[in-house]
This record gives structure tokens, sequence and C-alpha cells, in this order.
């Protein structure tokens, strides 16, 4: 996804700059040193991120058509083709890695890895096309100015629409399929995830002038607002209409504890989504929504201390099916989910610039006290643990018992991004 752009503001850190340079005891001054030395963990966690990366590049070494996606039990790294969802995310890094190094090395791997994914701009079998084009030729245009990104990400941007439903008002995340545990038929799924594929539709508009990619957008957003979202502002994972007359059907899970539940990573994809909705359009309908869905997961009382979710709000409570693959009771301690952190971090130190100052503090020092969690050894991979990818203890879909607590190649994308984007923000008061 973009960096930050010249939307960002500070105001709220800028006039506490102010307070401390005229007004503030010795005491204050040392508290405020000791803070601005804690940016040195954007430097660590690049540090650390270098000779893990550099491993990954040198294991998959010409090997353009499987992308690395987790660690699998034996140690060994959990590739995905180029049809599935996370592709995109190994480019993104690689891109980041560059934006922060300035090294050429990183930009020629990040140059290769985006122009693999080329033909994936066809791609209509599922919802997934804005994350795998989107995190690599989006991260690519920032750098190098290419008409034929444009035009790629074009396509990509008319295949994501192919699965649009004016009848449902969504677009179709997922082919029609039978839920988890065979207890419904999805006819129409639509899952909170593919909020994040909507910044391609407004890129497309914004380069091709046509609005029809932008309404689509606006309408997926809506139907997600109203059929998605409880009225405290947790979230459904899975929402499955009825094809012949956009009738809500089912509203389940796939990934989370129950039906009823709040699964982390999808309470995070929504504060993402619903703060680029609001870059996009300025609409305060999608504004009082990402900030609803920020305030129900930074205010939970099952969020631990370090900010690091569990992989969901509600797990151990009723509405666990027994005939699901996987019984999560069986865990002493529940496994957290780093990715979920990484990606509301982002997405909060986006939202602290659309909001007042009370609220922007809120955000911006909830994002960061994330970040450095993310960033201490419970979290950040030294290279003991696995020798490629940067964090540790993510969760992909406990119920399915698969990908529990292991690195996942978009945790690490999304802890990139935010460490740039604190990074641009505090550079700001300088």
């Amino acid at each position: 996804m973009k960096i930050l752009n010249n939307k960002i503001s500070c105001f709220f850190l800028l006039g506490l700059v102010f307070h401390l340079s005229f007004g503030c005891s010795k005491k204050e001054k040392e508290e405020i040193q000791m803070e601005e030395s804690n940016v040195d963990f954007v430097d660590q966690s690049f540090q650390a991120a270098k000779p893990l990366y550099s491993n990954l590049l040198k294991t998959t070494s010409g090997n353009f058509t499987d992308y690395p996606h987790a660690i699998n039990p034996d140690g060994t790294i959990k590739y995905l083709q180029i049809d599935e969802w996370t592709g995109g995310f190994w480019p993104g890094i690689l891109w980041y890695m560059y934006e922060y190094t300035e090294d050429d090395q990183w930009k020629q791997a990040a140059l290769e890895w985006t122009h693999s994914l080329e033909p994936n701009q066809f791609n209509t079998s599922h919802h997934d096309i804005g994350f795998m084009m989107f995190c690599s030729y989006g991260n690519a245009l920032r750098f190098e100015k290419k008409y034929e990104y444009d035009q790629i990400l074009i396509e990509s941007a008319k295949s994501l629409v192919k699965r649009y439903s004016p009848v449902v008002g969504s677009i179709q995340s997922w082919n029609k399929r039978k839920s988890k545990g065979d207890i419904n038929t999805w006819e129409y799924p639509v899952i909170m995830d593919n909020m994040m594929n909507l910044e391609l539709l407004f890129y497309a508009t914004e380069i091709t002038g046509d609005s029809s990619f932008y309404e689509v957008a606006i309408q997926h957003a809506t139907q997600t607002m109203k059929n998605h979202i409880r009225d405290d502002f947790s979230t459904y994972h899975v929402v499955n209409y009825d094809p012949k007359n956009g009738d809500v059907l089912h509203q389940q899970t796939l990934q989370g504890f129950s039906d009823n539940s709040t699964w982390a990573r999808g309470q995070a994809w929504g504060i993402y989504g619903f703060t680029t909705m609001y870059r996009a359009t300025q609409d305060n309908q999608f504004l009082e929504t990402a900030v609803g869905l920020a305030d129900f997961f930074l205010e939970h009382p099952k969020l631990p201390e370090d900010m690091i979710p569990i992989w969901d709000f509600n797990v151990g409570e009723d509405g666990y099916h027994p005939d699901w693959d996987f019984d999560p009771t069986k865990f002493e301690e529940q496994p957290r989910d780093a990715s979920a952190a990484a990606i509301t971090a982002s997405a909060l130190l986006e939202l602290s610039t659309y909001v007042d100052d009370e609220q922007k503090k809120k955000y911006f020092d909830a994002a960061e006290k994330m970040l450095k969690s993310l960033s201490s050894e419970a979290y950040l991979n030294s290279g003991d643990a696995n020798p490629y990818f940067l964090l540790k203890h993510s969760t992909g879909n406990l119920p399915s018992g698969n990908e529990v607590d292991v690195p996942l190649i978009y945790a690490d994308y999304y802890f990139l991004e935010a460490l740039l984007r604190y990074k641009k923000m505090k550079d700001n008061l300088d």
C-alpha cells in the first residue's frame, strides 16, 4: 500500500515539541530525550531485517513462481503460487527495504519480483488482486514512474470489478463454497479482508478518469459497513449473500473463533480499509466507521498489555463449532497474532492524521506502543527462530490448524510499512 503522502499531519506532535522546547522541566526534558531515543527501534528492526531477507533472496533466487508465505512446522519455507493472495507482499517488502536503505540491491530484487507478477493482472479467480498487484506495482510506482505499471494496475482493477455484482452491491471474495464445517453453502461470500483491495480501484479512477471503479469501491464499502459491522463496531468475518436478490443469508466466520466472535485480523483489515476509504473520499461515514473499529480494538478488555492481540477477541466464549478442524481450547495460553497488530499499527498512524487532537494522540501513541512491542525480543526474530522472516507469533487460520504461531509474510509487510510511516511522522518534527 502507499506510504502516507502530504496528507500526514503532525499538529499534536509539533505542539508537544513547542511545549517541551520552551516550557518543560528538567525531568520532562529527560523524558522526552528518552522518548526520542526510542525512535531507534525503527532502525533496529530494519537492521534485523537485512540478513533475514538476504537469506530469503538467496533461497528464492531465480524462482519467480513460488512466493514466500510462512514457515512450515519443520522449519522450511512455505510457498504459495502466483495466483494466491500473498504474492505481492514479498516484492512490497523489498520496496520498503529499498526505501529505508536506499541500497540498489533491494531495488533490483524488488523490480524482479514485481515484474514476475505481471500475468496476475488477468486473475479473476478471487478478490485478492488488490493485495497482489497494489502491494507490488503500487509500491514500484513510487520509485519507477512507468506507463506500463499504470496499465498493469488498470487491467488488475478491471479484473477485480468483474467479481462485482450490482445486485449484491459487493465484490465477491471467494467462489461458491461450503462454509467451515459444511454448516452452510456460501453462495456469494464477501469477507472483511476485501476492504483492502479497494485502494486499487481508486487508483484506477485516478489514472483513467473512469468513475466506475470509484463507484464500485463506494458501493462495496457501504455494504460492508451495513452487514459486516455490529452495533458495538465488532465485525463479522464472512457475509454470505443471495446472488439473485442481494439478501444476507449468513453472517459467519472462517478464520475466527465463532460466527459471533471478532477475529483480530478481520478487525484490523476493517480499521485499515475504512481509513483508506476516508482518505480516498473524505466521506465522514467512513471515518466514523474507522474510528469505531479502532476504538473497539484498543479498548477491548482482552487486549493484552503489550497491545499484540490474541487471534480472536472472543476465544473461549460460547459459539465454537465442535465439528471444525481444530480445538482452540487445547492451548494453555492462546496464540497471539502479530500480523493483526502490524496491520492495525499502520492503519492507526494514518487514522491519527484525520481526527481531532485528543484522538490523534490516542491513535499515534497506540501505534507506537504496538511497534515497540513488535520490535522487542518477544516478537522480533534475531535469526535464531528462523533465518528468513522478521516477525514471530502470527496466526493465520487457527480453526483449521493452519499457520498457528508462525512467521507470516504479510505480518512483515505491514510491520515495515508501519515503521516507515512512523519514521516519516517523527521526522516531520525536525
